[in-house]
This record gives structure tokens, sequence and C-alpha cells, in this order.
């Protein structure tokens, strides 16, 4: 060590000890990365290619591609190395990045699904007004301001974390680096990082997702008054895909951060993370292309679009 608070690795929390369970363990994630990588990589590929899904709705649905691709990449690879070597060790600068790229994804994630929100409520409230509210200077900008504000964020939490002194254990309970386990293994008082925490997070966090809750009211008290039934489906269809993701995300945070103590235990800490993690961007683009016909067919030509292209 360099000094005394400050240590140059940490030791991150193993899936078990036994090589036959690790190498089921790595083989298992490793499937399920690669799923992930593929599933979002084909709706970056099948938008980019197919102008008809040149919109704003669309837009957004890549950006929150990218942030899932760069989220299950940044944990991910380094617990399939953990599994495979034995080697439970992350330098100080992983561990760093590691808990920036965490904060910053998730942040972007919950700021993209609010304004993924935002653009359903105007395409269905004011679908008269709607390539006027949402064209592309409005649309570069919200994402603009989504990754950074995210980044911001990130680097002030990022910042007040790694100024705590680690005198002590540099064994991380998890099985990558995040906040709430380097506050546990910090020898300093983290009352204050604690209360800025919460503070950001509840505020960020009400603000978005209460923005999200009072749109749909308002797309349902719409969706609910269309005459025909048709109608009322295709207005829905464009919502169920958002509201399933946004769902999914709702439930895994919630069970990895406000569960009772109760409940607690390195176990469920664990699988908790596991769900937190992977989760939302394996299931993210399995969700779009069996709920969008838009997304299928234009996943089924890219091998088309992609020759036309080349041609």
């Amino acid at each position: 060590m360099a000094n005394q608070s400050t240590p140059t690795e940490f030791i991150l929390m193993g899936f078990s000890d036994e090589h036959d369970v690790q190498i089921l363990h790595s083989v298992m994630f490793l499937f399920i990365y690669i799923t992930a990588l593929l599933g979002n990589v084909l709706i970056i590929t099948a938008v980019a290619l197919d102008h008809h899904l040149h919109s704003p709705m669309y837009f957004f649905l890549v950006n929150l591609a990218v942030s899932d691709i760069c989220y299950i990449s940044t944990t991910i690879p380094k617990t399939i190395a953990v599994s495979l070597t034995n080697n439970k060790l992350i330098s100080f600068a992983g561990c760093v990045t590691q808990v920036f790229l965490v904060i910053m994804l998730v942040g972007a994630e919950i700021f993209l699904l609010t304004v993924m929100a935002y653009d359903r409520y105007v395409a269905i409230c004011h679908p008269l007004q709607y390539r006027l509210i949402m064209n592309w200077n409005a649309c570069i900008q919200m994402a603009a301001a989504s990754w950074i504000s995210t980044v911001i964020h990130a680097v002030l939490e990022t910042t007040i974390t790694f100024k705590l002194g680690f005198c002590g254990t540099n064994v991380i309970g998890q099985f990558f680096c995040n906040v709430p386990q380097l506050q546990k293994i910090s020898c300093s008082d983290t009352k204050a990082n604690e209360i800025v925490a919460y503070v950001i997070g509840i505020t960020v966090n009400s603000f978005c997702f209460g923005f999200i809750f009072v749109s749909y009211g308002y797309i349902f008290s719409v969706v609910l008054r269309i005459p025909s039934v048709q109608g009322r489906y295709k207005a829905f269809s464009t919502c169920t895909p958002h509201l399933a993701v946004f769902s999914i995300f709702i439930l895994t945070a919630v069970f990895s951060y406000l569960r009772p103590k109760s409940l607690s235990s390195p176990t469920v800490d664990l699988v908790s993370a596991v769900l937190y993690t992977v989760l939302p961007p394996i299931l993210n683009p399995l969700i779009y292309s069996f709920r969008n016909k838009d997304i299928q067919k234009a996943v089924w030509i890219i091998p088309q679009n992609l020759k036309s292209l080349m041609a």
C-alpha cells in the first residue's frame, strides 16, 4: 500500500470457491452477456439501417441500448474473469472506474426512461404537435442533458466515495465495486456520504418516477376515450414495451436497495445485485423485439439492408 488509508487494490466476492461451480458461473454469465450484447446490438443496427425507424422513439431506444451494453459490460466481464482465474483482485483504479460507470449508466437508464415517457405522452396526447415538439434538435438536447446530468452525478458520488479512508479490510462483499459496500469497509465517518447519496437519489428518482407516472396518467385518460378498440390497442401497444422495461427497472431497484434489513444477507445481496445489473440489459431488447412489430421487421431485413448498403 502507498499509505495506510489508500489500498492499491480490493478483493471482490466470488460466487463460489469450488472450481466446478466457478466454471458453471462463468459459462452462465458468458451466455447472458453474449445474449445481452447481441440483443442490444441488433436493435441499434436495425434502427440505424431502416430509415422508417428514424424517429424520436427509436432514437431514444438506441440510447437505451447503448446504455445497456455499457452497463452489463462494466461488471459481467470482470466477474467471468474472476470465476475463470480465481483471481478476485481489482485495482484501485479499476474499482473507481466500476463505481463511476455503474452510477453513470444507472442514472442514464432512469433519465432515458423518463424522456421516453415524455415522448409517448406527446405522441398520444398531442399527436398534431408531435413533429413540432419532438423535433431532432429537441431530441438531441434531451438525450445530451440525460447523459451530461448523470455524468455530473457520477463524478460527484465517485469523488466523495473515494475520499473515504480504507485503512482496514479491503474485501468488498459484492462481485463488483459499489458505493454501499465501499462505505461498509471504510474506516471513515460515512454519514455525510450517505446523506448526500440519499438526498440526490430521492430528489432525482422522485422527479423521474413522478414524471413517468403523471405522463402515463394523462396517456391512459386519453387512450380510454378513443372510441375504437383497434385505436386503443394501437395506442397501448406503443406504450407497453416502455412500461414493461420501466417496471423491471423499478422492481429490481426496489429489491436491491429498499428491501427490509431482515431480508439482507451476503447471499441475498449477491442475488439482488445480479438481478439489478443483468436483468434490464438482457430483457430490454427482448421486450422491445417481442412487443414491437416494426423492430421485428427491421431485424429480419438487416441482411438485406446491409447488402444494399454495401452495393
